[in-house]
């Protein structure tokens, strides 16, 4: 990129951030006006006093980690697309499939599907042709009583009748489907094996709750952690720093401020919805925030309350290289009952 040509000629990249941009514009002629010949000149103006971050860019297998999670999260988007494609496809051609499988991409239903894709394809192959087809795929423990399932729900099918091109428009997409699996399994690998470079991931990923998902996209997000000196640089990097909105004799309500990178937030509210379920120490904070006498917080307030206390668990691990400790995760904890 442009950035990373500068940098290699010691050339000072600056970053001004477009809220500033937006809400310091009307400062010199009081319009809303917004054009690309006023914008350059509100940005050079606040880099001089100073009104500009430092952009991180990532080097070496941080950068290679945040490359492949991006993709990652691309192929997740693609594959819900097809998905959503397939639903509309069953909606209107074959409905009832739905109702024998609670999944779409049900490998068992796939494999039907390639072969009968409407439902007067499995009227003509019957029950034991869809047993063939399973047994042929070598697909154990599905039995009659799934394939007469199937055979009833397309007897009884009240879809569109199907021609050539509708096959065709199913199969295409499965084979779209296939694909995407394939490559997220492949970018999934990539992602292992970066995650065995970074000092300090293994043991992210001990910590009961966490996933191999999670854990590389807390550190494509924030990369080096020496380059941070407190955990709270994280949350606010992550958006999670409290903000208040009072004036004079209002007081706000404090929330927290959404400001940096989106997806670290998501990354952290998915640790925080994992480990509520999975991690005795995080479900023991969010029992208590949620019913504590005072000041008891609503449920996804609490969530954001241990995603931040994750961004500080974490930041500790990697900084010190230390294993994740359910007796001092547990220190505020017993400080706030004991209180």
């Amino acid at each position: 990129t442009f950035v990373a040509f500068l940098k290699k000629y010691d050339v000072q990249v600056v970053l001004v951030a477009p809220q500033h941009v937006k809400h310091s514009k009307e400062m010199d002629d009081n319009t809303q006006e917004k054009d690309d010949r006023k914008d350059p000149i509100v940005i050079a103006r606040l880099v001089p006093e100073g009104r500009y971050l430092i952009p991180y860019i990532p080097e070496d297998v941080y950068a290679e980690l945040r490359a492949a999670f991006n993709r990652r999260c691309e192929l997740v988007e693609e594959q819900v697309q097809i998905v959503n494609r397939m639903t509309r496809w069953f909606d209107i051609y074959f409905p009832e499939y739905r109702k024998v499988y609670g999944r779409i991409d049900a490998k068992t239903g796939i494999i039907i599907l390639k072969k009968a894709p409407l439902p007067a394809d499995i009227l003509c192959i019957g029950v034991d042709g869809i047993r063939q087809i399973w047994k042929d795929a070598k697909i154990r423990g599905y039995g009659p009583k799934k394939a007469k399932q199937l055979f009833a729900a397309a007897e009884h099918s009240v879809g569109m009748e199907g021609c050539t091109s509708v096959r065709w428009n199913l199969w295409q997409l499965l084979e779209e489907y296939e694909l995407v699996e394939k490559q997220l399994n492949d970018i999934l690998q990539l992602i292992e094996g970066c995650l065995n470079q970074i000092p300090g991931a293994d043991k992210l990923l001990k910590v009961p709750g966490a996933g191999l998902v999670t854990v590389a996209g807390f550190l494509s997000e924030v990369g080096d952690i020496k380059r941070f000196s407190d955990p709270k640089q994280i949350q606010k990097l992550a958006g999670l720093a409290v903000v208040e909105n009072s004036s004079g004799k209002r007081k706000g309500l404090p929330g927290i401020s959404k400001r940096g990178r989106s997806r670290l937030r998501w990354v952290l509210f998915q640790l925080a919805r994992s480990m509520v379920m999975f991690n005795p120490e995080m479900k023991a904070y969010h029992q208590y925030y949620t019913t504590r006498k005072d000041n008891p917080l609503k449920k996804l307030q609490s969530l954001i309350a241990i995603a931040a206390r994750i961004a500080r668990i974490f930041y500790g691990m990697l900084k010190n290289g230390t294993e994740y400790d359910p007796t001092m995760v547990m220190k505020d904890f017993n400080k706030a009952v004991a209180a």
